[in-house]
């Protein structure tokens, strides 16, 4: 994606089967559970880059000493500052250290964290795991997620309504808070967990555990957040992404499942497993976003699902290119559009054979990751971001071939206008498509992803635009009606051609000599690709929750707001 937009969290649950005498003598090391929790964490780095955090717990602690560690990071570089703390958590300098202190081997249930935040500070207050301390460790509980809510501040008035002083507003202090609350009077953890979590609107994939060693994971009933788990007689764990527990365990694909949507794993304190009903049912619906863009592409499902993206483009970039196939060069934006690009080139080269034509294809754009630029100047900071891609000559013919390059999305806009397209400009091409494996991003995103203000998405700038002096008042109607999706019959007055060429034109910085094209991937195209995810929201403002509806329509309400003297 050559926007940058913010990812989402991701979790790490690993429950130990074993005594720590069998992890020592199978796999030589007194501390197979950090070293476990550590690899999973790394396998999730992306999703996690202003906070992580972790927590050990032990079993039947000794009383008057600790029976849980929590280790938290907001530096330069937070998970590496994290898995140093992991590594030396038993050294001299260990604050838990001392007569009484537990070794690496006690250490029985891990949770990790990766923070990434769409709301809030960076602050260590804020990374995961929260804790909340009772009195007794069945009731002392501790939480992490991916997850964001719609409705957060209906569960802060329920809190308060309970009678309890929140000391925070944030969704993880008050899930943590309203489900140890709910552990009262010895309830099971999914009576718990149904209490506390039916009423919250929102994304959620949840771990934790009682400081008792009672523990849990949970995705909410939609599945929207990922989840998977793999268990043997040796471990329990669950994370975020699939490859990170192959990575981490060695083990296939097939070991490795998928979190039911609203049932709840728990894992009771003598390390027996099972699944317990929770939650409602509810409509399957996966984020789609999470295939197209955040989830690692070594994902056996998510490779082939990329690839198919990549190879439904292929008629239509050609149509678009208007030229023998022979005069067209193929390309991607570094680097999550690669996988998709390999399944646009299979397809073309099958094409190609058909035709007797020769496919040209190659890496004209390359992302310079070491490039930073401190100049305070305005105008030389625009001329350095320009340079954020570099290119490579002598592939293209000058004012001979029509380039052609894939991204995944086109959220924003704004890197492919101000670096992307003016550095492609410089191979001399008459024609560049820019072809994306998503469809036009035309709703705000609430459940995680950093898309939630409707003027910054170029999809809806172009709407506007099209709109022309209606604009104010058509989109005012769409607000105060009665649809839930308030915007889809605005966008319907116009067909998929007129809204990509004026997104085309929004793309296309002044001075640019060659022709811009957009092509989009269908919504059919879509689900054909990703057949098991069926939120797409984002393209269609179809949201699985009441409360995706409402974050609508608080968008457009503070667009018209802010559109008081601002142009597009």
């Amino acid at each position: 994606m050559s926007d940058q937009i913010k990812h989402e969290c991701g979790v790490a649950l690993l429950r130990l089967r074993k005594g720590a005498s069998y992890y020592r003598t199978t796999y030589g090391t007194s501390d197979y559970g950090g070293m476990k929790l550590s690899l999973l964490l790394a396998k999730q780095h992306n999703r996690g880059q202003d906070g992580a955090g972790a927590a050990m717990l032990r079993l039947q602690p000794e009383p008057g000493t600790p029976p849980y560690r929590v280790l938290k990071s907001v530096a330069a570089q937070p998970l590496t500052d994290l898995l140093g703390q992991i590594a030396k958590r038993h050294s001299a300098s260990d604050p838990y250290r001392g007569a009484s202190s537990p070794a690496a081997s006690d250490e029985t249930v891990f949770l990790g964290h990766l923070r990434y935040a769409t709301f809030g500070r960076q602050d260590l207050n804020f990374c995961h795991p929260f804790v909340h301390v009772a009195s007794t460790l069945e009731r002392t509980l501790l939480l992490a997620g991916n997850f964001n809510l719609t409705n957060t501040h209906e569960l802060f008035e329920e809190y308060r309504g309970l009678g309890f002083f929140p000391s925070c507003k944030a969704d993880g202090y008050l899930m943590t808070e309203l489900i140890a609350h709910n552990l009262k009077h010895g309830k099971p953890i999914e009576t718990a967990l149904k209490e506390a979590l039916t009423g919250a609107d929102g994304a959620f994939t949840l771990i934790g555990s009682t400081a008792a060693g009672t523990s849990f994971a949970i995705r909410d009933p939609h599945g929207i957040r990922p989840g998977y788990y793999y268990m043997t007689d040796e471990v329990v764990v669950v994370a975020s992404e699939r490859p990170a527990i192959q990575a981490a365990f060695d083990c296939d694909l097939e070991d490795v499942k998928e979190l039911p949507p609203g049932e709840v794993l728990v894992i009771e304190s003598d390390g027996s497993a099972e699944f317990r009903p929770c939650l409602p049912p509810a409509e399957s619906r996966g984020c789609v976003f999470e295939r197209i863009y955040f989830s690692r592409a070594n994902d056996a499902e998510i490779h082939h699902e990329r690839k198919a993206l990549g190879a439904a483009l292929m008629e239509p970039v050609v149509k678009a290119s208007g030229c023998d196939l022979e005069d067209i060069f193929f390309s991607f934006i570094p680097n999550s559009a690669q996988v998709a690009f390999h399944g646009l080139v299979e397809q073309l080269y099958a094409e190609g054979l058909k035709r007797g034509k020769h496919v040209r294809f190659g890496q004209v754009a390359v992302k310079d990751a070491k490039f930073r630029t401190f100049i305070a100047d305005a105008a030389a900071r625009r001329e350095f971001y320009k340079h954020v891609y570099d290119v490579t000559y002598g592939l293209v013919r000058r004012g001979e071939d029509t380039l052609v390059v894939l991204d995944d999305s086109i959220v924003r806009g704004n890197t492919m206008k101000n670096a992307i397209l003016p550095m492609l400009d410089r191979l001399g091409p008459k024609k560049i498509v820019v072809a994306s494996s998503a469809p036009p991003i035309r709703y705000p995103d609430c459940y995680g992803i950093d898309m939630s203000t409707l003027g910054e998405l170029v999809a809806f700038r172009a709407l506007v635009n099209l709109l022309g002096a209606e604009a104010d008042a058509v989109l005012r109607a769409a607000l105060e009606g009665t649809d839930l999706n308030s915007l889809e019959k605005v966008y319907g007055r116009f067909t998929e051609q007129e809204h990509n060429a004026e997104i085309a034109r929004l793309l296309t910085p002044k001075g640019l000599h060659a022709e811009v094209e957009v092509v989009y991937q269908t919504m059919e195209g879509l689900h054909a690709a990703c057949p098991k995810s069926s939120g797409d929201w984002y393209f269609t403002g179809n949201y699985p929750t009441p409360g995706g509806y409402r974050v609508l329509r608080t968008a457009l309400a503070n667009y018209l707001e802010r559109r008081e003297g601002r142009s597009y």
